[in-house]
């Protein structure tokens, strides 16, 4: 990494620690909301990313194994419960989503190379249900009644931030390694990602701040 991709690496790390613990300082007035559990999953991504920087110090594991079969899949599972169980209001559309997601593991696991920092394949596929969800929210924005108070909506800074990290950075790990060979193209789409990142866990702290979490 370039010495500016190592400053806005570790100011992710640290932007989602300041989101996790925003959530907890916003937590009692949404404890009794299914807004808390975006609450636990900040949290917990925190841990995840604190484990993934540290956790080799401690214990020899799999990093890229860690990501890929545990931490990416929850968060795509988390985000698809988040638009379509609790946006959306369908419970079977969560479930049908996420089955279907989970089963694109079963060609990168029996069929493509696992020994990959990603595995393209299955973030292609979260991301293009994600993105999906995310149109959706917007139309459901668009056309509410209470369109003129977006502001106070937590969804709109969670949409917005979902859609510049997980969307945004969608060609870039899907063709990674193509673009991996080009290095000022990689560079600066990497640096996109990052600072997308960053981007994103500020959209969610305001979303807490600014946002009025309704059940």
């Amino acid at each position: 990494m370039t010495d500016f991709q190592k400053v806005i690496y570790e100011s992710l790390f640290w932007s989602e620690g300041i989101a996790a613990l925003i959530s907890i300082l916003y937590y009692n007035r949404i404890k009794n909301q299914s807004w808390k559990y975006f609450v636990f999953y900040l949290i917990f991504i925190f841990l995840c990313e604190a484990i993934g920087k540290w956790g080799s110090l401690v214990v020899d594991y799999n990093k890229q194994a860690f990501y890929n079969y545990f931490v990416i899949p929850v968060q795509f599972i988390f985000f698809f419960w988040l638009y379509a169980a609790k946006s959306f209001e369908k419970k079977k559309t969560f479930l049908v989503l996420s089955g279907i997601y989970l089963l694109s593991f079963i060609p990168s696991e029996f069929i493509l190379d696992t020994d990959k920092v990603m595995f393209s394949i299955n973030y292609t596929f979260g991301c293009l249900i994600l993105m999906i969800l995310v149109v959706m929210e917007y139309y459901k924005q668009i056309n509410s009644s209470n369109i003129l108070n977006f502001s106070k909506n937590p969804m709109f800074y969670i949409n917005l931030g979902v859609t510049l990290f997980y969307i945004g950075t969608l060609p870039f790990w899907t063709f990674f390694p193509l673009i991996r060979t080009y290095r000022e193209i990689y560079n600066i789409y990497f640096a996109y990602f990052l600072i997308s990142g960053i981007v994103m866990y500020l959209l969610f702290s305001i979303s807490f701040i600014w946002g009025k979490q309704s059940s």
